[in-house]
C-alpha cells in the first residue's frame, strides 16, 4: 500500500470513529463537535479521490453551516430551559 491508501484509510476509520462517536454520546456539545469533525474528515476524503467541489461543498455545508446551527439551536433550547426553571 502506498502513502495515498494509508491516508485514506486512516481518514476512513477516523470518520468511523467519529460517526461511532454521534451515536453513542451522551452530551450535545460532544455530538455536535463529531458530526462537525467527521465532516471534515469526509471533505478530506472527497477532496482526495478528486472531487474538489463535493469536498469543497461538504466542507462549508456539513462541518460550517449545520454545526454553526446546532450550536445555535442548542444554546436556545438551553435559555429556554432556563426560563423555565
Amino acid at each position: 500500500m502506498n502513502g495515498m491508501a494509508w491516508a485514506i484509510l486512516l481518514l476512513t476509520i477516523g470518520f468511523l470513529l467519529t460517526s461511532i462517536l454521534v451515536l453513542i454520546a451522551r452530551r450535545l456539545i460532544v455530538i455536535i463537535s463529531a458530526i462537525g469533525m467527521g465532516s471534515v474528515l469526509l471533505s478530506i476524503i472527497f477532496f482526495l479521490f478528486g472531487a474538489p467541489f463535493a469536498g469543497a461543498f461538504e466542507l462549508s455545508v456539513g462541518a460550517g453551516l449545520i454545526s454553526v446551527l446546532f450550536i445555535i439551536a442548542t444554546s436556545i433550547a438551553d435559555s429556554a430551559v432556563d426560563e423555565v426553571d
